[in-house]
């Protein structure tokens, strides 16, 4: 009995396979009668879009880490994550109740150096009217001179002592230097932290950005990097919020190559147009960098399109096999754009024909009695060659043609820009 319940299974989901395979082929593929294999497709007018996909890292375009200049202890921090501030609103507040005294004490020794200057300056003027009268000696009026100057040396030193202390007054508060949004904040009121001037560089109380200015930082591998150019549209989902596509400017490009992952790549900064709200720092994000199109034009398969070098030109062609009832024709034809389903079809065939996705019997019987290694078009062969030949596609074996989800990576051909 459970045998029988698993046969049922297996059958059912084999069934099941065979229905979804059939149903999700691209437009203009068929298969031929039981085999879920396609074996044909119609040559179709469709939009050809090859783009390659880059990932990265959004981030603000500008981070702060906001340090107090001066040692003391938090007195106020009125904002918390995630609070959104005004250009010119109050961060955070040291206490300043030592700075306040030491302000009272140089006011102090202010008032203490003008009485002593006011004395010293009477003295001297009194000195020098006594000296042109000859009753001091000249010793006696040069020390008064002299303690005239020390005085006012005194006052000034006085004074620029109570800059000091103003200015480190105006630093116990630190305001937000732009509209921004709190990041991180390690801190709480009352506890001490010292100022960047020190050792370490100062305690960081917070950390702030504006989330209406974000970027990506992406690695883009070498081979995708000659495509990119400063100043360039690029499409971005973000995988965090689904459905959502903003447009992205390329800002700059790395001129040294990084390896990130095991992989070489250049780093790249985009920067996001109109940033959603819902966009937040540290999200993940998908960037499609357009390479060529074509609308409306003639395309086929990839599967459809092989590859064989001639051996007298030394050249490398590119054909497809038409059916005409039950024969089929070796037909040369121009390649042009192609994304990972589709080669546009420059020359050689129209729209409504019917091309073979795999070699036809005939020349399968051919290739199979040639010397291994030696076979003109599809399979390992004609990978090769079209590789060597920077081919857009290469295709044309039984393998390709029955798996449509992961061709052979398409370039555009040299001639067929768009």
């Amino acid at each position: 009995m459970k045998k029988t319940i698993a046969v049922i299974i297996i059958v059912g989901l084999g069934g099941g396979a065979a229905y979804l395979l059939r149903n999700n082929l691209p437009k203009g593929v068929t298969t031929t009668g039981s085999a879920a294999r396609p074996t044909t497709a119609e040559v179709i007018q469709t939009n050809i879009n090859f783009s390659v996909n880059a990932a990265g890292e959004i981030g603000p375009a500008e981070q702060v880490s906001v340090r107090p200049e001066i040692n003391g202890k938090i007195e106020q921090l009125p904002v918390d994550l995630g609070d959104r501030v005004k250009k010119g609103e109050l961060l955070f507040k040291l206490d300043d109740k030592e700075l306040q005294q030491q302000r009272a004490s140089n006011l102090t020794d202010i008032e203490r150096a003008r009485l002593s200057l006011e004395k010293a300056e009477r003295d001297f003027k009194r000195a020098r009217e006594l000296l042109a009268e000859k009753l001091i000696s000249q010793e006696l009026h040069d020390d008064t001179k002299t303690t005239f100057e020390l005085a006012k040396n005194s006052l000034d030193r006085s004074q620029k002592d109570m800059a000091i202390t103003d200015e480190r007054l105006t630093k116990t508060e630190v305001r937000a230097p732009f509209d921004c949004t709190i990041l991180t904040r390690p801190v709480s009121t009352g506890q001490a932290v010292s100022g960047s001037g020190g050792f370490n560089s100062g305690t960081e109380v917070l950390t702030i950005a504006d989330l209406n200015s974000m970027v990506i930082n992406a690695h883009v591998n070498q081979a995708d990097v000659p495509r990119l150019k400063a100043d360039q549209t690029v499409e971005v989902t973000v995988e965090a919020v689904a459905g959502l596509k903003v447009t992205g400017i390329v800002e700059r490009i790395a001129p040294q190559a990084t390896i990130k992952n095991n992989i070489k790549g250049f780093a790249a900064r985009i920067a996001l147009r109109n940033v959603d709200p819902r966009v937040r720092p540290g999200m993940t994000a998908n960037i499609k960098i357009p390479v060529a199109s074509a609308e409306n034009v003639t395309a086929v398969p990839l599967a459809a399109v092989f590859t064989e070098k001639n051996q007298e030109t030394a050249q490398y062609e590119r054909f497809v096999y038409v059916q005409q009832g039950e024969a089929s024709e070796k037909r040369n034809v121009k390649v042009g754009v192609s994304d990972f389903f589709f080669a546009e079809i420059q020359e050689g065939l129209a729209a409504g024909e019917i091309v073979a996705l795999e070699l036809p019997k005939e020349e399968r019987e051919k290739k199979a009695k040639q010397p291994t290694g030696q076979l003109p078009g599809g399979g390992a062969g004609a990978a090769r060659g079209a590789k060597a030949a920077e081919s857009s596609i290469t295709t044309g074996s039984a393998s390709n043609a029955t798996n449509h989800t992961k061709p052979p990576a398409p370039r555009v051909d040299a001639g067929s820009s768009r």
